[in-house]
This record gives structure tokens, C-alpha cells and sequence, in this order.
């Protein structure tokens, strides 16, 4: 089973800058984002979403918006055949200093307990910020940095003191990277 473990906001559906989607209304696909998850899924990877939500804890939205924001994307997605095994959200502000706010690791390391990872560098995670880089990078994942969201180009990414292991400009460039990266005759000559 390989693992992939994907942010949200910015990689699956539309980042917005200073805001939230605190309705399914605001909440967008991505262009490309389903096809991309739809051959994930049939190259039988287990999908899962971590992605911080401050918007709940901030009182901006309610943890009920969020749920109910992620069961219509649920079913959107599995009306395209793919299958979500986990969402995991942090619904903390940085002045709570829990354990799962990207750039802490927490919510990774908890996916690959559940999911009985006995390699990390074996899974990817998705993201479109410096800080997911860091919590991929603090859980022992390989990272993708998509241009798709909060960064926008790769420029930015020159002066981050952790870096992705790649980047892709969104999740279909992250999907083919992925696969090629797995495929079985992959390193061979």
C-alpha cells in the first residue's frame, strides 16, 4: 500500500488568499485536481486530505461548515471514482500550540500510524506552502510542492531553509511525478 497524504486549500480545491471556504459555494475544484486524484486512485494509491483550518478556531466558520464542506467534496470525489480514506484537520490557531499545525508534524505522523507505514520515505505529501514542506520534512515523507496555491512560483522557494524534494506546477504535474517516481522499472537500466 503506497500512501499519499494531500493538503487541501491550494492542491484540491482553489487557496484564498485572507479567507477561507466557509461554504461549500466557496469551495472550488481546482482545474485538473479530480483527474489528477481519479489516476491516483486507480494506480492504487490510499489517498488521504491533512490540512490546517485555522477559519474554525478563529470562529470564522463553524466546525459543522467544515464537515459539511468536506462530506460534499467526499461524495464529488467518489462520483469520480476516487476514494478519500482519511481527512485530518487541524482546527487550531498557531497561539495554541498543539501538535498537528503544519509545520508540526502531528497530522502526518498520525496518517501513517493509522495507516501502518512502515517506511515514510515512501509516501508523498502534497502541499502548497513552505510550511507543508516542513511538516512533510519533519514526519520523513517526500514532499511536492505545488505552484497552485499560497506559492506561486519557484522562485519563492529559493530562500526556504527546507526544501521540497520536488515541485510541480499542481496536482496533475504532482500526479505524474508520483508515478513515475513508483512505477516498477523506475531507477533501472
Amino acid at each position: 500500500m503506497e500512501l499519499i497524504i494531500l493538503d487541501r486549500d491550494g492542491v484540491i480545491c482553489r487557496f484564498r488568499p485572507g479567507d477561507y471556504a466557509k461554504t461549500w459555494e466557496e469551495f472550488e475544484f481546482l482545474p485538473g485536481s479530480i483527474q489528477a486524484l481519479q489516476k491516483l486512485s486507480a494506480a492504487g494509491f490510499t489517498l488521504t486530505i491533512a490540512s490546517n483550518q485555522a477559519g474554525v478556531g478563529k470562529g470564522i466558520y463553524s466546525g459543522q461548515a467544515l464537515q459539511d464542506i468536506t462530506q460534499r467534496m467526499l461524495k464529488v470525489l467518489a462520483s469520480h471514482q476516487v476514494k478519500i480514506a482519511a481527512v485530518y484537520y487541524c482546527v487550531h490557531t498557531d497561539e495554541n500550540n498543539c501538535d498537528c499545525r503544519k509545520p508540526k508534524p502531528g497530522m502526518l505522523l498520525r496518517a501513517l500510524q493509522e495507516f501502518e507505514v512502515k517506511d515514510p520515505a515512501r509516501v508523498f505529501f502534497i502541499g502548497d506552502a513552505a510550511t507543508d514542506v516542513q511538516a512533510g520534512r519533519n514526519a520523513g515523507v517526500r514532499t511536492i510542492l505545488v505552484l497552485s496555491g499560497k506559492t506561486g512560483s519557484a522562485t519563492e522557494v529559493t530562500t526556504w531553509p527546507v526544501q521540497p524534494d520536488f515541485i510541480a506546477s499542481d496536482l496533475s504535474e504532482a500526479a505524474e511525478i508520483i508515478t513515475a517516481q513508483t512505477r516498477p522499472d523506475h531507477g533501472k537500466v
